[in-house]
């Protein structure tokens, strides 16, 4: 058998030669060469950025818009005008009447023709890889928090501050915002590339509004995890409240809510159980804080529709306004995205220990500091803290020169307190979200309240036959003690006297 001469190519070159010879001729023009440099150039730039996220490299958010997103539309680009190039060429050539019948002899002994086809070959083979890849972790990447939360930082930073101190900080937002399947996944892109137009050319309203008219159905995502009708029982809740004396006195409000769901006879009780699944509304405003008409099904399929008399639904309404069947973000409608009153604030991080309450009227100075129109987040920094200070060295020298370090301990804590509710340029500050979870929420003159509950339970929804949804507080909760400074249902439940 005779040996192979140096001069023979290798029967892979044999095979593809009716492929090359073609693609060879008609590639050698300006786009397609354009196109096979692009693709090279941020094929082997994505290859390097690849490797630094298998080995744990994190890119912030900017960096991973430019890694994940714009260099494999780029590479993509690149990949395209090498067959545009040689489309153009072919109608070039036919229009002319030079298009080959056969194309030129792709002389593979020649060593250069050799290493030209075979870097086609192999960087063809890695461009597919690299450009599934690519689009794999750009979708991951659009799917992460870290895209959600920060890429348009300023449109989305106090939702997602409220997010990073919420019980859901560990869920992803997609979780909530997209579940699980196909059809809303594609819808979620799609709003999407309008929201990327607007932030790109600042067409976004500020504040954001809400609610999301839009939203996926709570027992789609919500329910993945909270199954309403297997909660079962009471819950013990403890309210700490603080006086605006000196002395910061403490009072307790002390509630066994009724949580319910579906108790051990199946029958439904409880909030959730006399709610979800059974109630429809009309909401008269785009805040659905005012639901003048409301229709409750009983289990045996009983319908009831109760009227506010206070303020009647008009008959536009009733014919096509957005009747809704309640679910969880009615009343949990900030789950994650929770925005304080700098009442509540105070006293809960009072109760909490991040402010110390043995300080001299700290709790009315620390509300008082809150509500200070601050030109801007940067300037509430520097200024709040400074005014806490100022406060005690000119009023109590003493207790600043004795307890400093607390004093700057509650001057963090009001200053976290702030930083979690008011946004200056996106127009959010005390109240400008309502919280319909509960009906305690009654602010001063000056600021906004929210109903919450007494939206439907007002004493007001009256049926034809004069029933009423119910106002008995007794309904929802057990009222255990009610601004007592020291609650005896509390040592009774610890088995003291």
């Amino acid at each position: 058998m005779p040996e192979p001469t140096s001069n023979n190519a290798p029967k892979i070159f044999d095979k593809l030669r009716g492929v090359i010879r073609p693609a060879f001729y008609l590639s050698q023009n300006a786009i397609s060469r354009t196109g096979v440099v692009i693709a090279t150039t941020t094929g082997i730039t994505l290859v390097f950025a690849f490797i630094l996220l298998i080995f744990g490299f994190q890119p912030n958010p900017y960096a991973g818009i430019v890694v994940l997103m714009i260099l494999p539309a780029i590479f993509a680009l690149g990949l395209i005008l090498i067959p545009i190039g040689i489309v153009r060429d072919v109608r070039k050539f036919r229009r002319l009447g030079t298009l080959p019948s056969t194309y030129p002899t792709v002389d593979f002994s020649h060593q250069g023709v050799r290493r030209t086809a075979l870097f086609v070959v192999i960087m063809t083979a890695i461009n597919i890889p690299i450009f599934a890849f690519a689009t794999y972790q750009g979708t991951v990447f659009m799917e992460s928090t870290q895209f959600c939360g920060q890429t348009c930082h300023k449109v989305m930073d106090p939702e997602y501050t409220a997010y990073q101190r919420s019980p859901h900080a560990r869920v992803a937002c997609v979780e909530c915002h997209i579940g699980p399947g196909a059809p809303w996944f594609v819808r979620s892109k799609l709003s999407g590339s309008y929201q990327v137009l607007a932030v790109t050319f600042d067409l976004y309203p500020r504040p954001i509004p809400t609610p999301i008219h839009n939203l996926r159905p709570a027992r789609e995502t919500c329910e993945q995890c909270h199954w309403p009708e297997r909660f079962s029982g009471d819950k013990l809740v403890i309210k700490t409240k603080y006086g605006d004396d000196e002395k910061n006195s403490s009072t307790k409000t002390v509630l066994m809510v009724h949580i319910g769901g579906r108790n051990q006879d199946s029958k439904l009780v409880g909030i959730h159980g006399r709610h979800l699944g059974l109630v429809s509304y009309l909401p008269a405003d785009g805040k659905r804080q005012a639901i003048p008409w409301v229709s409750y099904r009983t289990v045996d399929g009983t319908v009831t529709d109760y009227v506010s008399t206070d303020a009647p639904p008009k008959a536009d309404l009733l014919a096509s306004g957005e009747r809704r069947t309640m679910d969880c973000v009615d009343c949990h409608n900030r789950p994650t995205h929770t925005f304080d009153l700098p009442e509540n604030a105070v006293n809960k991080a009072m109760a909490a220990g991040r402010i110390d309450p043995a300080l001299p009227f700290i709790h009315k100075k620390a509300i008082e500091l809150l509500k200070v129109k601050y030109q801007s987040r940067e300037a509430a920094a520097a200024e709040l803290p400074e005014a806490l200070r100022e406060f005690y060295q000119k009023n109590y020298p003493a207790v600043y020169s004795l307890q400093h370090a607390a004093i700057e301990e509650a001057a963090k804590g009001i200053l976290y307190i702030y930083q979690g509710n008011v946004f200056p340029e996106m127009n959010i500050t005390w109240g400008t979200y309502p919280n319909n979870l509960g009906h305690t929420d009654f602010s001063n003159p000056d600021q906004q309240s929210f109903p919450g509950c007494f939206r439907c339970h007002d004493g007001n929804h009256k049926s034809k036959d004069g029933k009423e949804i119910t106002q008995d507080c007794n309904a929802c909760h057990a009222l255990l003690a009610q601004d007592e400074a020291d609650p005896k249902i509390l040592h009774e439940m610890a088995g003291g006297n």
